[in-house]
């Protein structure tokens, strides 16, 4: 699900990091949060551990929303916590129906 790819990029001439995760939140104007899960064997034992970060990320166009799978680019800093940029939409999350929640029916 989580994969860091080092690619060369033709128009930088340097290297940038790829990661792929799922976006849990966008409330920000032009941020979103990406959750980014990684699964690595543990040294002594063997046994498979996810371990799970948070990255900021740049969406210029507010064009990813909460549950989609999203490809993240390594960038320069733009802020505090911001040092990555929306490269792509991977796939959209499904539309969940809205719930009505009327008191006194």
């Amino acid at each position: 699900m989580a994969e860091t790819n080092v690619q060369q990029s033709p128009s930088a001439g340097g290297r940038h990091k790829e990661v792929m995760g799922k976006v849990v939140s966008n409330r920000m104007q032009k941020t979103i949060v990406v959750q980014v899960v990684r699964q690595k064997s543990h040294r002594l034992y063997g046994r498979v551990i996810s371990t799970t970060k948070k990255f900021y990320a740049h969406d210029e166009k507010n064009e990813a929303h909460i549950g989609d799978f999203v490809k993240l680019e390594e960038t320069r800093p733009l802020s505090k916590l911001k040092r990555w940029k929306l490269k792509e939409v991977i796939q959209r999350a499904a539309l969940t129906p809205e719930i009505n929640t009327e008191a006194g029916s």
